[in-house]
């Protein structure tokens, strides 16, 4: 299989400031890498800092640029902040903003109290307004950026399992509609990315099985697995000019669930 960090070049995207939020591990580590593959100057905000430090010291004996790790939780709206600040201090205002973080613990409706819902939205959907709240300003002033949200399939295709995130990841989908509204005529473009079922080390340890793997590829209509490598190339169109006329919208990529 091609590599989707590295097959394609956007040109744009070299030099870019560049935010990604639980960019170091899953689905998050390869965007990061993606990301310093196209020559981006790039940080990534997470709670992970083991894994993250690891990422950093690879891609920096591999590449020669080495990542900037935020050390921060992203239901601290002040911490969060705080990292947005530290990127545009050592990258210039921040370009492309990916909002991938997110907490897909599963949970019985009957054990859901109001401490555990908030919770959940802290980490699912909150993150996405406050940082793009954050990045907005120096967006405007240069007259463009692009705002990619990572959302999900698991709530469309009526996931029973986690009712608290897949409210989270419909309301993902009106926030970029909204922030696309307001954003727009600033030159700043927001879309959302929806991943299928991808399969990272944390979905291995707890939720891979067999027979969970079975159903999923009979229902995908391209019968291999999703990995994080592959959510990199859409990303990286969607940040990048190669979608300068593409706002407002929801990308699905799930090897086409039926």
């Amino acid at each position: 299989m091609t590599d989707s960090r590295t097959a394609a070049r956007f040109p744009d995207l070299a030099q870019a400031s560049v935010l990604v939020t639980g960019g170091g591990t899953g689905i998050g580590a390869a965007l990061t890498e993606g990301f310093v593959a196209q020559g981006a100057r790039v940080a990534f905000v997470d709670i992970a800092g083991e894994a993250s430090r690891a990422l950093c010291e690879r891609l920096a004996r591999e590449t020669g640029r080495a990542p900037l790790f935020l050390e921060a939780d992203l239901a601290d709206v002040a911490a969060l902040r705080a990292a947005v600040d530290a990127a545009a201090a050592a990258h210039g205002p921040v370009s492309v903003l990916v909002n991938n973080a997110a907490w897909d613990d599963r949970h019985a409706i009957a054990d859901v109290t109001p401490d555990y819902w908030d919770a959940n939205q802290a980490v699912n959907l909150r993150p996405h307004f406050f940082t793009a709240q954050a990045v907005a300003e120096g967006m405007r002033a240069a007259g463009r950026g692009a705002i990619v949200n990572f959302t999900s399939t698991s709530f469309l295709i009526n996931h029973p399992d986690m009712p608290a995130y897949t409210a989270a990841k419909g309301g993902i989908v009106g926030l970029t509609k909204g922030l696309a509204g307001a954003l727009g005529p600033h030159g700043i473009r927001v879309n959302a990315l929806a991943p299928g079922w991808v399969i990272t080390e944390r979905q291995r340890a707890l939720w891979v099985t067999d027979e969970a793997m079975r159903t999923t590829l009979e229902r995908q209509c391209l019968k291999r697995p999703l990995e994080p490598a592959d959510m990199v190339g859409p990303c990286l169109f969607l940040a990048s000019e190669a979608s300068a006329m593409m706002t407002a919208q929801t990308m699905i990529v799930d090897g086409g669930i039926l």
